[in-house]
């Protein structure tokens, strides 16, 4: 199972002290939403070329325009963007085409999305890369929320899916025993007191064999 770091920083500078600290220990790492909305494309370019050897991962929720939102990320460097699961079929197939004519992936984000295993398998359907099975965190924050939902979704759309949303050093095994591709971290790491270490205690939960 990969590691998955996402940055929910504002700044570039900000993204790449974070990454800087991290990449040792992660696979994937993240643009967050808010870090793109702030900073713009130069910050996917400016992780990917300070980190050529890792996938970069824009976190774009797009809801329209699937395509021309796409293909402008994959230019920028990124390496994988996020469709959201409750945008039209349209919409991520034209994603879906951008990533084809760049060699590159999508990742569709479930979140928000009720029925998250029928739409999850739709969207593999359609060509995303694999699925988000994403609580946000307006979401963790509500009651009643519990993170063995996501996990109990993931686990009944039997395609390709990573976790995100609550993801942690006493939740990690979790997810890989749900059988998820990807663990995505984002506070258990960036909220730390040495991002290095906790990105590397995240790393060490995850069994190898």
């Amino acid at each position: 199972m990969q590691l998955q770091f996402a940055m929910d920083t504002l700044t570039t500078e900000s993204a790449l002290e974070l990454a800087a600290a991290a990449a040792p220990h992660v696979d994937i790492l993240e643009l967050g939403t808010p870090l793109i909305k702030s900073a713009g494309l130069s910050a996917i370019t400016a992780v990917k070329q300070a980190h050529p050897d890792k996938i970069v991962f824009a976190d774009l929720k797009t809801m329209d325009a699937g395509e021309l939102e796409a293909d402008i990320a994959f230019a920028a460097g990124a390496d994988l963007v996020t469709v959201l699961g409750a945008a039209g079929d349209s919409t991520i197939a034209g994603a879906v085409k951008a990533a084809e004519k760049h060699g590159k992936g999508v990742v569709v984000d479930l979140i928000g999305v009720h029925d998250k295993a029928t739409r999850a398998q739709q969207a593999i359907a359609l060509g995303a890369a694999f699925v988000e099975m994403h609580a946000g965190l307006d979401e963790q924050a509500e009651e009643g929320f519990t993170f063995s939902t996501l996990l109990d979704h993931g686990i009944a759309s039997g395609v390709p899916f990573s976790v995100a949303g609550g993801v942690s050093v006493g939740t990690i095994a979790s997810v890989q025993d749900a059988g998820a591709q990807i663990a995505v971290a984002g506070s258990a790491i960036y909220s730390a007191p040495d991002v290095g270490a906790a990105a590397e205690a995240l790393r060490a939960a995850i069994r190898t064999a």
